[in-house]
């Protein structure tokens, strides 16, 4: 990986992304190609790019509130907050769709955990085609790269394809991580057209070929969700807040 670092590095200078930014330990490339970064945020300003990214639309979400409000950009940070507004237990999520949607590739998010329960963080892909029934995830798949439901050491992988309906198939693997509730950590995904390969923190932790493996271009989502899942949100000693330092998208390059 060290002879990729002048490559990374040339790309992120190129690319305009901030300074001190830490390089991406991305997985070896087959022999003759490299890696090249092809879309990024950095998250550098005082606002959300509204360029890169959409917010989802304010409304009941599960056990909450999505509101656009609780989405914000600062400190070189994306940060969504869960809060109460009036008595509605509310946060938020924004997406690529119709921005930037892409198949195949390494996708990597650098995150700093929510702290209380009753809500989950997460970095997922989906696409139009999650609706789509006869052809397995091949149109469609949603795939997410990390949910943290838990106040501990557990991450979720996930897979969701054929619909949300009575056709609704799905697998998921829940992988620890030492440590992962404390400072940042990145969540990635190697997106091949057999295979997909999870990662954290630059190691390997479940690969899988759900669904035949997508064909088609997704977009991402960052998201903050309420609900039973993560335990009781009236527990939870609100604000708290899911950061996200970056996102990163690459894609081979060479032969």
């Amino acid at each position: 990986m060290k002879t990729l670092l002048p490559i990374l590095l040339l790309a992120l200078s190129a690319a305009s992304a901030k300074g001190g930014q830490p390089a991406d330990d991305l997985p070896s490339p087959p022999a003759g190609q490299t890696w090249k970064l092809v879309w990024h945020d950095e998250f550098d300003g005082d606002q959300v790019d509204e360029t890169k990214w959409s917010y989802r639309p304010d409304g009941k979400r599960k056990g909450g509130w999505w509101n656009k409000k609780a989405v914000s950009v600062g400190d070189g940070h994306l940060v969504i907050r869960t809060y109460m507004d009036g008595d509605k237990p509310t946060d938020g999520c924004v997406t690529t769709q119709g921005k930037f949607e892409h198949a195949f590739g390494y996708y990597v998010a650098r995150t700093k955990l929510q702290k209380e329960p009753g809500h989950w963080s997460a970095f997922w892909i989906n696409g139009s085609g999650i609706g789509k029934v006869g052809d397995a995830g091949r149109d469609g798949t949603e795939i997410d790269i990390m949910e943290k439901p838990w106040l501990d050491d557990r991450v979720q992988h996930a897979f969701h394809w054929d619909g949300y309906g009575k056709d609704h198939q799905s697998e998921g693997k829940v992988v620890r991580v030492p440590g992962v509730m404390e400072g940042w950590h990145t969540f990635g995904l190697l997106w091949m057209p057999d295979e997909y390969v999870f990662y954290i923190d630059g190691k390997e932790t479940w690969r899988s070929k759900a669904g035949g493996v997508c064909q088609v271009p997704q977009y991402m989502l960052l998201s903050d969700e309420i609900g039973s899942w993560a335990g009781d949100i009236a527990e939870a000693k609100l604000p708290d807040q899911f950061l996200v330092d970056y996102v990163r998208v690459y894609d081979l390059e060479g032969e």
